[in-house]
């Protein structure tokens, strides 16, 4: 565990991999995307909300997890996701 900065995404934080499920399953609970997969929120949000902050707690590291893989290219990590938690028909942004 890093401990020179803040960065701790929801797995580097707890070491545990099932934490990427907890994260494919959680739904943002306010706003315009309420309801709305974490994983499925569209990258201009997740981008946004980097800059105006992200929320404290244990939902500001699972968006800033989301952050990190949708602005590094790597959102096909989500689709094992969808799989095993059963969202695999996803809606389409």
């Amino acid at each position: 565990m890093r401990t020179e900065d803040t960065f701790h995404p929801c797995t580097e934080s707890t070491g545990d991999s099932n934490e990427l499920l907890v994260l494919a399953q959680t739904k943002m609970p306010f706003g315009t995307h309420k309801g709305k997969l974490l994983i499925d929120l569209p990258e201009h949000y997740v981008v946004w909300m980097s800059g105006a902050g992200f929320p404290n707690g244990r939902l500001g590291e699972m968006l800033q997890t989301v952050y990190e893989i949708k602005v590094n290219g790597l959102e096909y990590l989500f689709d094992p996701l969808r799989k095993i938690s059963g969202n695999s028909d996803r809606e389409q942004v």
